[in-house]
């Protein structure tokens, strides 16, 4: 049975399968960019010393660079929906870069808004929602690995970028370190950039063969692996619960509120342990490098919580694995309430990395099958805005609290609490009914 479907689709042993290349340029893409957007947080304390600013009007270009990345990224997957994804990341690089070097230069606080609060934003806005559904649509049934390899660049970034920066600001300085990120960029992202493609109509070589043995074995569902079991959406890419395509309809939807008001408080619960860890850590008495290292560490057990989360929802479901993956980020973010050594801190942490990571992927995944992927970048993308804001309004709201009150305390315990707002939205979400198998 195996030959002959094999024999039916020569694409499959024609020509290695270009998704695991695209896979491979979405993982680097985000891994640079990300990192770099998430280097703020070690330039915090350090322009704080030089500049003379506030940790709150600092994490304030924090909010900036996350309401501008929204904003960036629902321009960015409905442009990729019409032009393809190529060309919007190939922007994307040349504003990252330059939004960085010019991060170098700042004398005021405003510069600082401009250059990496809306170039560095804006530039990293046109990656993660353009890979995170281009990948997908590459990996028709492997789609939750696919969507979690992407967003495992995410802590990859973290992880390398972070402990780097640290060294470039020790040994250099942060004006320095700025520079030398913004040349890093355009070196890595430009050429990881022009080996995307979008993905072909029908689904060439590894994914063909692998639908073409499901529906010879007489399978019941297709794709074999999807989060709920669910069956392809009917009406050339609609979504199975019956939501049409237009963005008007998308968000008038119930299903979509949900799911952008669940990612919102999940991004504003982690965000601000997350920005403000180092200098949270600082404060305990950590060294500056070990406290910088605690941010890497956070960044390498996302990755776990990212391609673990991606496999585990293909064969369980996305709604129960992010049930749990936000029960988990909520009690770890109480638990920094009671930790003070670097030790105890750095379980602590890896355990908080695994978390927030594990519910990152299953976003994408929720969006895809309420509204199909003839949509999925205008809807993600707005889902992803919204999230943004929640991003954003964490790691300011950090700082603010810890101006005025002395002490990041109340930021983990409003963290927890809204980390708990976002378990119980997600519970209340329901799957979409499946539509019928068309007919072969």
């Amino acid at each position: 049975m195996r030959d002959s479907v094999v024999a039916a689709c020569p694409a499959a042993t024609e020509k290695p399968f270009y998704g695991w290349t695209i896979l491979a340029a979405a993982f680097v893409i985000i891994t640079m960019s990300i990192g770099m957007l998430f280097t703020l947080a070690i330039f915090l304390k350090p322009m704080e010393e030089a500049m003379g600013w506030s940790r709150s009007s600092i994490s304030s270009v924090g909010l900036v660079n996350w309401v501008v990345m929204g904003l960036g990224g629902v321009l960015a997957g409905f442009v990729s929906d019409c032009i393809g994804t190529r060309a919007v990341v190939l922007v994307g690089s040349g504003l990252l870069g330059l939004g960085l070097v010019l991060s170098s230069q700042v004398t005021a606080l405003w510069q600082l808004y401009v250059t990496f609060g809306i170039l560095v934003a804006g530039g990293v806005s046109a990656f993660y929602v353009p890979l995170t559904v281009l990948a997908i649509k590459w990996f028709g049934d492997r789609r939750g690995m696919a969507a979690s390899v992407v967003s495992a660049g995410n802590g990859a970034g973290i992880l390398l970028l972070s402990p780097l920066t640290r060294w470039l600001v020790n040994e250099l300085d942060w004006r320095m370190a700025f520079l030398i990120l913004g040349d890093l960029a355009w070196l890595v992202v430009i050429p990881a950039a022009l080996l995307l493609r979008d993905a072909p109509s029908t689904l060439e070589g590894w994914a063909v063969g692998q639908r073409g043995l499901v529906l010879a074995a007489g399978a019941s569902k297709w794709p074999p692996l999807s989060p709920h079991g669910g069956h392809p959406a009917a009406g050339g890419g609609q979504a199975a619960a019956g939501v049409g395509a237009r963005p008007g309809v998308i968000f008038r939807s119930w299903p979509f509120w949900a799911i952008a008001l669940t990612h919102f408080a999940c991004c504003a619960a982690h965000s601000g342990p997350i920005f403000h860890l180092v200098t949270h850590a600082i404060d305990q008495g950590v060294a500056r490098m070990s406290a910088a290292s605690l941010l890497g560490l956070s960044g390498l057990s996302s990755i776990f919580g990212r391609v673990g989360t991606g496999i585990v929802a293909d064969r369980v479901g996305a709604k129960p694995t992010l049930i749990v993956a936000l029960t988990l980020q909520a009690l770890t973010v109480f638990a920094f309430l009671f930790v003070r050594d670097l030790g105890p801190l750095s379980a602590l942490t890896f355990v908080f990395g695994v978390a927030y990571g594990a519910s990152m992927p299953l976003y994408a995944l929720v969006t895809r099958e309420y509204f199909g992927e003839q949509a999925l970048g205008t809807a993600f993308g707005a889902v992803f805005f919204i999230s943004c804001i929640g991003m954003g309004l964490g790691s300011f709201g950090g700082g603010f609290l810890y101006d005025a009150l002395g002490s990041y305390a109340w930021l983990f315990l409003a963290s927890g609490a809204i980390g708990t707002m976002a378990v119980a939205m997600a519970m209340a979400l329901r799957p979409p009914a499946p539509a019928a198998l068309p007919a072969m």
